[in-house]
C-alpha cells in the first residue's frame, strides 16, 4: 500500500533548498529560474522522455504547499517510492510537534545545574528514530530541572516519555528545542 500524504502544513515546512539538494542528487538537472519564483528542474534521461518538475522558492505564495505536494507525487511515482520515504529526506524542521519515545541515552549532569543531553527513541513522520550509535536518525535534546530528572526516572525504569517541541535536522539526526509539556507518557499503558 502507498500512502498518499495530503498534510499541507507538513509541506509548507520543506525548505525549497532542501529539494533542491535532493534532485541534484538524484541526477536531476537545474533547467532554468523563473525571477525568484521557482526553478525547472528537468530528469536528464530517467524516463523514456524527459520530465519537468517545478520548485516554488517563495514560501510566502499561498500555493507554495500544494505545490511542494505535487512535486513529491511526481518524484515518488518517477522513483518508484513512497511518498513518505521522500518527505522524510526533506524535512529539515517541523515546528510545534508533539514525540512520544523511549530514553536510549542520557548524559551526565554538566557542572552544578541539574541539565544535560538526552538521546531519544520516537517516530518522527513514521519512521522510528533510533539511537544514533545503531542508526541513521537520533533525536537529540538538552533538558534542565524538573524535565531532566523525569528523563532519568524514565532512563532507568524503560518509561516512555511525552513532550512537544520544534524539531531541527542536523546532519544525521533530529534536535528537539523549545521543549514543552516533558512528562512520563502513560497512555502506552492504557
Amino acid at each position: 500500500m502507498n500512502l498518499i500524504v495530503k498534510d499541507l502544513e507538513l509541506f509548507q515546512n520543506i525548505e525549497p533548498e532542501a529539494v533542491a539538494g535532493y534532485l541534484e542528487n538524484q541526477g536531476w538537472q537545474r533547467q532554468r529560474q523563473i525571477d525568484d519564483q521557482g526553478i525547472i528542474w528537468e530528469s536528464n534521461g530517467r524516463t523514456s522522455s524527459n520530465v519537468h518538475l517545478l520548485l516554488p522558492l517563495n514560501r510566502e505564495m499561498s500555493d507554495f504547499p500544494l505545490t511542494i505536494n505535487l512535486l513529491v507525487e511526481n518524484l515518488a511515482n518517477i522513483e518508484g517510492k513512497p511518498q513518505l520515504e521522500i518527505i522524510q529526506t526533506l524535512i529539515t524542521n517541523l515546528p510545534n510537534v508533539e514525540i512520544q519515545g523511549l530514553i536510549a541515552g542520557i548524559e551526565s549532569p554538566l557542572g552544578d545545574r541539574l541539565s544535560g543531553e538526552i538521546t531519544l527513541m520516537g517516530v518522527v513522520i513514521n519512521k522510528l528514530h533510533k539511537n544514533a550509535l545503531r542508526a541513521r536518525y537520533a533525536i537529540e535534546a538538552e533538558l534542565f530541572d524538573r524535565d531532566y530528572f523525569l528523563a532519568i526516572k524514565a532512563y532507568q525504569e524503560r518509561l516512555p516519555v511525552s513532550c512537544w517541541g520544534d524539531l531541527v535536522k542536523k546532519n544525521s539526526s533530529f534536535l528537539l528545542k523549545n521543549i514543552r509539556n516533558f512528562t512520563l507518557d502513560d497512555s502506552w499503558f492504557s
